[in-house]
């Protein structure tokens, strides 16, 4: 009872309190707090911060679809990338590089949207802490902002102004005193969280803005790389019969093996273009053994320039000399490692990333897509013979966009992921429904480790539930 009635003759000295652009805010606080007090209850535990920003990233990444889905590219955009395709020189090399081209920016705006969906998951949690906290103090907080109210009145009640007699003034003196200074510390930490608060609704909503822009890169780039395929699969039509039955043969053969080993000698003994292709390209491995250390330094230089052979039919670089220089085929969070627990009691024989949906899945390095579809429990899968006696096995893809025998090279397009987590062998015990990439690495029919050649920006490991 003392309390506002002390407050009350402060007025003349923090009527500027009003002026706050909080003001409006406060006094709506004050109101509620005011007419519906909370009655004491036991303090709920302290929220997991790790779990908090994980239900977080959730809440947002499920936003973040729904938005994806609401924005299209104008007719004039459409015209203009069908455009730009015309205009490309209709040669299969022309066409594999804008594929890869594109590729590289439309993974690029995928790791951007993936930081700034992070972005928007710890600014989220964080403008939650700030209001949880304005909440558990609603009652402190009612009767500081119902003073402040009576202090900004004009004119002041003349009770502390004004006082009878000098035992008034000092008493009075004694009592704001001891209250004023407790008022101003709970005002000014209202006043820090509640500019705290704006500040971060700010910064949400810059990140949002930058955010759509980016997605809508990332839709326009997707359409370019739709419309780059199409003109690929053109090149190719003069073998459309041929390619569907070695397809046709090719899922029979998957059918049969019992082991990635089985499916792989199947492939290259049973499918023409796959057999041709990996003899071809052993042979210019072993022309390219036989090269003198000279001649070996010389294409080594032509390939460190960034213009490799676009005609070549064999890895540019040995596999070997790859490592700590490969990055992921696709933009995501590692949740699992090689020689992790895969979720029936074994370890994982390769690392697993999530990603977000319809994200492009590239070739790692050059190699020969041995196999191309779906293989038992993996699921869509893609072989890539890499040289040097190496294997890299890539499943979990939506659809698949290369075929059995055909060359890649790195940071060519592959596949797609789909919208959901794929049900797989390899993607057990995962506590995400994000599309999951499985990647492994195998040196003369065995597993191993790929960590040594991811760069080190790839290396990093996630939260399992992210």
């Amino acid at each position: 009872m003392i309390l506002p009635a002390i407050a009350a003759g402060f007025g003349a000295a923090l009527v500027v309190i009003s002026g706050n652009p909080f003001s409006v805010q406060a006094q709506d606080a004050a109101s509620e707090a005011v007419q519906s007090p909370a009655p004491p209850a036991a303090a709920p535990p302290p929220p997991d911060p790790a779990a908090e920003l994980a239900a977080k990233r959730d809440q947002t990444r499920a936003e973040l679809e729904t938005l994806s889905k609401s924005i299209s590219l104008s007719s004039d955009k459409v015209s203009e990338l069908q455009q730009s395709i015309a205009n490309l020189e209709k040669s299969t090399q022309s066409i594999r590089q804008a594929l890869i081209d594109s590729a590289a920016r439309r993974k690029g705006l995928e790791k951007q949207i993936l930081e700034s969906e992070k972005k928007l998951a710890d600014l989220g949690v964080k403008e939650d802490g700030i209001r949880r906290s304005l909440h558990e103090r609603r009652g402190l907080l009612a009767e500081v902002l119902a003073a402040l109210q009576r202090m900004g009145r004009n004119p002041p009640p003349a009770l502390l102004v004004t006082p009878d007699d000098a035992l008034a003034s000092v008493r009075s003196a004694i009592l704001l005193g001891a209250v004023v200074p407790g008022i101003r510390k709970e005002t000014d930490k209202l006043a820090a969280d509640l500019a705290s608060l704006a500040a971060l609704q700010s910064a949400s909503t810059a990140e949002k803005a930058s955010l759509t822009s980016t997605m809508t890169d990332g839709i326009e780039e997707e359409r370019r790389m739709d419309m780059l395929l199409a003109e690929n699969d053109k090149l190719s039509r003069s073998n459309a019969a041929q390619l569907e039955a070695e397809r046709k043969r090719s899922e029979e053969l998957a059918g049969k093996a019992t082991s990635l080993e089985g499916l792989v000698a199947s492939m290259e003994s049973e499918i023409a273009s796959v057999r041709d292709a990996a003899a071809a390209a052993r042979q210019a491995e072993e022309n390219r053994r036989l090269l003198t250390d000279e001649q070996r330094a010389q294409a080594k230089a032509l390939a460190d320039s960034g213009v490799p052979d676009k005609n070549r039919i064999a890895p540019a670089y040995p596999f070997g000399e790859l490592k700590a220089k490969l990055e992921l085929p696709v933009a995501g969070d590692i949740l699992r490692q090689f020689g992790d627990a895969d979720g029936t009691g074994h370890e994982a024989m390769g690392m697993t990333v999530a990603t977000n949906a319809e994200t492009v899945v590239t070739a790692p390095a050059d190699g020969l897509v041995v196999f191309a579809g779906a293989f038992r429990s993996y699921g869509q899968m893609i072989i890539l013979d890499t040289g040097d006696g190496y294997h890299l096995v890539l499943s979990g893809m939506d659809t698949i966009n290369t075929r059995q025998g055909k060359f890649v090279f790195s940071g060519e397009p592959l596949a797609v992921m789909g919208a959901k987590r794929v049900a797989s062998a390899t993607a057990l015990a995962l506590e995400t429904d994000r599309p999951t990439l499985y990647i492994e690495f195998r040196k003369d029919g065995k597993p191993v480790d790929s960590r040594p050649w991811w760069t080190a920006k790839d290396t990093g490991k996630a939260r399992n539930d992210s």
